[in-house]
């Protein structure tokens, strides 16, 4: 371990894994942590045994669950958004063609419909308001930022998102269907910014690492940074050795959760083996929305007919039980249920000063986008440079058909 490095990555989180291959792919020298003797950190998946372990302390485990090793629960599940920024990261660093995917059933949200056109057909949106949501569909469908015809008028990097959507009089339902569902907000924070990125994840939307010579150690217990008389990280050591470096990468960790075991799919959800929910703030009179995440047997992660349900949210309040009720009680009956919550941290260092460059932790999202534009801004800060994952998606699955 006595080396030089160009990149130490601390913590095996999907974040960590995610950044290694990227720097890898792209010639730098990485060494990759961990103090456990398990990949995942917080993201890890766990068998029936290490569920009940660690969340009621022994491993007395129901016999009508099935076996142990049938169970693969997710601690943070999420699902890729098809045309997605992990997709791309993917694809980026010819990893794809190790994995296999398998498309979500359906996604929901509460109250209001499921999709664009769905909206324009459902009793939940009067004829008014379906002529003002098509007129802005078709806005968004038609806009190009490099076609000033398609801008009517309106800078989308100085209007905001609020403004854009008070020219066509959408009802609340609508901006929490289109905000929420579409456009994926977590809060009703994007409402006051630039509407260009929200016009752009809703265009998104409608369209539809040791491979390359990372070093891994896991099992590094009391990884302590190394500063010079600068301040600025050179090195971890751990078990008295220490690997020198440029740069550190480290992984900071409230978010409350409930994963339950049922012996059905979440109802209204067309029995759907995989499924996401989504619960908009406004309709809960909360501050964050609440999400539902389903998958099941059908995808290796439990006993035969057993579903595995997650329902999760930014912590509002110290009774987290109380907060994921809605979702929960929307769940129907459920075997079994562990609550838990972690806390969830913003880096407020100066990484050129110290060259520590921290990832925020994972928030109560049920898709990856969130995670992978974390994982992006730190590429960009270490590297000092863009990462480019334009591609043509058609071209690249083509292209992985012909290997095949």
């Amino acid at each position: 371990m006595d080396e030089q490095y160009d990149i130490i990555v601390l913590g095996t989180g999907l974040k960590e894994c995610i950044l290694s291959g990227l720097l890898s792919v792209h010639g730098l020298k990485v060494l990759h942590m961990d103090r456990n003797d398990y990949y995942g950190g917080e993201s890890t998946s766990l068998n029936l045994t290490q569920l009940w372990k660690r969340f009621k302390g022994n491993d007395t485990i129901a016999e009508h669950l099935g076996s142990s090793k049938e169970y693969n629960v997710d601690m943070i599940p999420k699902f890729m958004m098809a045309n997605g920024a992990l997709v791309r990261v993917l694809i980026h660093t010819n990893v794809t063609k190790y994995l296999n995917f398998k498309a979500v059933d359906g996604s929901f949200i509460y109250k209001v419909p499921a999709t664009d056109v769905e909206a324009l057909k459902s009793p939940l949106m009067g004829l008014f308001e379906k002529r003002r949501a098509r007129k802005f569909f078709i806005y968004v469908q038609d806009y190009e930022e490099s076609d000033p015809k398609s801008h009517e008028g309106l800078d989308l990097n100085k209007v905001t998102a609020r403004e854009l959507i008070m020219k066509y009089g959408l009802e609340d339902d609508t901006i929490d269907f289109i905000g929420h569902a579409l456009a994926l907000h977590i809060d009703d924070s994007y409402l006051d910014e630039p509407a260009m990125e929200f016009v752009q994840k809703m265009k998104a939307f409608a369209r539809l690492s040791a491979v390359y010579g990372g070093t891994y150690m896991l099992n590094k217990p009391e990884c302590k940074v190394e500063f010079d008389s600068d301040g600025k990280a050179i090195g971890v050591t751990s078990e008295g050795e220490t690997a020198k470096c440029n740069k550190v990468v480290v992984k900071v960790g409230k978010v409350a959760r409930a994963v339950c075991i049922m012996s059905h799919p979440i109802p209204n959800t067309m029995d759907s083996h995989s499924a996401q929910v989504i619960l908009p703030q406004k309709q809960l009179g909360r501050k964050s929305d609440v999400y539902l995440f389903c998958c099941s047997y059908a995808h290796n992660v439990a006993a035969k007919g057993k579903y595995i349900a997650f329902v999760s949210t930014e912590a509002e309040t110290e009774n987290p039980e109380l907060e994921l009720k809605p979702g929960v009680d929307l769940l129907g009956p459920v075997d079994e249920i562990f609550y838990y919550t972690y806390d969830r941290f913003k880096p407020t260092n100066d990484p050129q000063l110290d060259n520590c460059f921290i990832s925020t932790s994972y928030d109560a999202t049920t898709h990856f986008e969130s995670t992978v534009k974390d994982v992006l801004a730190l590429y960009s800060k270490i590297t000092g440079k863009e990462l480019d994952l334009s591609v043509d998606l058609s071209a690249a699955s083509a292209a992985a058909a012909a290997e095949e």
